[in-house]
């Protein structure tokens, strides 16, 4: 009897007497960037889920007659995650070593793609120039290859194929907070977490 007396004090005693804080204890909601991509709009196929347009050199007039179009809303955790502002930012990118392949494959679920369609990780850099600050959302947006060459100062003579254009975020909490990063797995295309962290639009050559 006293026995199981003792264990009942001390397994109280355990639950009761909190020794040790942890960090993620003491955590905050946040929200992150929901990109919609108008897939219809990309000059060749691609889907939603893979947050990436296409503008085809094939097409002598690409420059002006191919769109890429989008919108930019938040995920604020069912009403927790208060936004004021995101900051946008466009870049101007030479093709990394190893880019993704196309046609898009998708993943064994057929939702998204199976593998990450811009490189990892998504920070502003000094390469990437401040479009714009919204406040209002949901926001869209419709560009021309043209119109993102003339605000990131870019030759499309110069364009190969797979460099690209890229959006980034950083999103600004309603107390201040500002989110310029997000972890890796989250901004990976082929995750499918709620977390759009950039969208781009890639040059291909495919008559």
């Amino acid at each position: 009897m006293k026995t199981k007396i003792f264990v009942a004090i001390a397994a109280l005693l355990m639950f009761s007497c909190k020794i040790v804080d942890y960090e993620w204890e003491d955590f905050k909601y946040a929200a992150t960037p929901k990109v919609t991509l108008n897939v219809g709009a990309s000059a060749l196929p691609t889907f939603q889920t893979a947050k990436v347009s296409f503008f085809n050199l094939a097409d002598p007039n690409y420059a002006t007659a191919q769109k890429f179009e989008w919108s930019l809303d938040y995920y604020d955790a069912e009403g927790r995650a208060k936004v004021k502002e995101i900051e946008v930012y466009l870049s101007f990118n030479r093709r990394e070593g190893t880019p993704p392949v196309y046609p898009i494959i998708l993943s064994l679920a057929k939702v998204e793609p199976n593998e990450r369609q811009f490189p990892l990780p998504s920070v502003i850099r000094s390469n990437d120039k401040l479009f714009e600050k919204v406040t209002s959302f949901p926001k869209s947006y419709s560009f021309t290859a043209q119109e993102l060459a003339a605000f990131t100062g870019t030759d499309l003579s110069t364009v190969n194929v797979n460099d690209y254009f890229l959006f980034k975020f950083i999103v600004i909490m309603e107390d201040g907070t500002r989110i310029v990063q997000y972890n890796d797995n989250s901004c990976d295309e082929s995750r499918g977490e709620p977390c759009d962290c950039r969208v781009g639009v890639r040059f291909k050559n495919i008559p």
